[in-house]
């Protein structure tokens, strides 16, 4: 009886650095596939011991060498440039993020590999920074924070946020998650998505081409889009000043989404009521940055959508029940559109 040929995984830990993945020394250690990570995820999936081996990397330190005969990788990121000659072999990448702009375009990757990514992992943790995030700026906390900045001891009153408009654009698994934990506190949510798709939580669900009527109805804008050619810029110095003077923003996708700068500039002249942001480009942010002094507003280090003890874990358990799939044949859980670009 012929022996089994074991599937081979190549898995890509990144060294953080500025401006990439992971973008701060804690993130390296929250982010790292680890054998002993890999052995722990096993245990739930005994069937699946011998029937793979695994070669855990650093960057491209052993990249070239071991793609040559890898069959699948998983990663944030990798050299794309005749990704086909240099793994013959591969037929499956599985991004450990939800985002892929990084990857874009896509026509770097073969057809005869499948591409997957993370989307999914992130929605309970996200719900909880957005909600969190909502009544903060429902409660006036921007501004509290810049007063405690300046010295200044002034009550700021608030409401419940039953009866308030709360625009989600992008209504994915984070945006999402967070229509559902308001919808019991009475808020009146709008989503704004693609293709009008309902959504468990939302009141009112719009397309993209109806946002500049529903703007203007936002006591808060939260955002939660991936970056795609269709979002880049989607809130834009006109669409900003389409909002009321009293709202607030969150965004929580990509900074590419929302014109920073016009922003700022609102913020600075009070024509918004504040901001808070948790997503730049470059990450860090610069020293120099004067998003670090805008009155009203709350930075937050990219950590709205990632748990600092499961995110690996729960990675590692996605990624063992769509190998199930791969080894089974069937087709694979989040497979990205290379179209849309998500």
């Amino acid at each position: 009886m012929a022996v089994e040929k074991k599937i081979r995984i190549h898995i890509k830990n990144n060294r953080w650095r500025a401006g990439s993945f992971p973008n701060t020394p804690e993130g390296e250690k929250v982010f790292t596939i680890t054998e002993e990570r890999v052995k722990t995820a096993l245990t739930n999936f005994p069937h699946l011991e011998g029937r793979f081996e695994i070669f855990i990397d650093w960057d491209e330190d052993n990249f070239i060498k071991s793609m040559a005969t890898s069959n699948i990788l998983l990663t944030w990121n990798l050299p794309i440039s005749n990704i086909n000659e240099a793994a013959p072999n591969l037929r499956w990448i599985h991004c450990i993020g939800a985002g892929v702009e990084h990857l874009l375009p896509f026509d770097w990757l073969p057809n005869s590999v499948a591409l997957t990514n993370n989307k999914g992992i992130h929605a309970k943790k996200a719900g909880e920074y957005g909600l969190m995030a909502i009544l903060m700026m429902h409660n006036h906390f921007p501004k509290m924070l810049t007063n405690q900045k300046n010295k200044l001891y002034k009550s700021i009153y608030s409401t419940p946020i039953a009866g308030q408009t709360i625009v989600i654009l992008g209504t994915g698994n984070l945006g999402g998650s967070v229509a559902q934990l308001l919808e019991p506190l009475g808020a009146n949510v709008i989503g704004v998505n693609r293709q009008g798709n309902s959504v468990k939580g939302c009141a009112k669900i719009a397309t993209f081409d109806k946002l500049d009527g529903i703007l203007p109805q936002a006591d808060i804008l939260y955002i939660s889009l991936p970056e795609t050619p269709e979002t880049i810029n989607i809130i834009d110095r006109r669409r900003l000043s389409l909002l009321k003077q009293s709202c607030g923003i969150i965004n929580v996708g990509r900074q590419s989404a929302v014109d920073y700068d016009a922003l700022s500039e609102m913020l600075e002249a009070k024509k918004l009521a504040g901001a808070i942001l948790d997503v730049f480009s470059p990450e860090p942010i610069a020293l120099n940055s004067n998003l670090w002094t805008v009155p009203n507003l709350i930075i937050s280090p990219h950590v709205s959508a990632d748990d600092g003890v499961n995110y690996v874990p729960q990675t590692l358990q996605f990624f063992f029940r769509n190998l199930e799939c791969f080894l089974s044949g069937k087709p694979l859980l989040n497979l990205v559109n290379k179209d849309l670009g998500y």
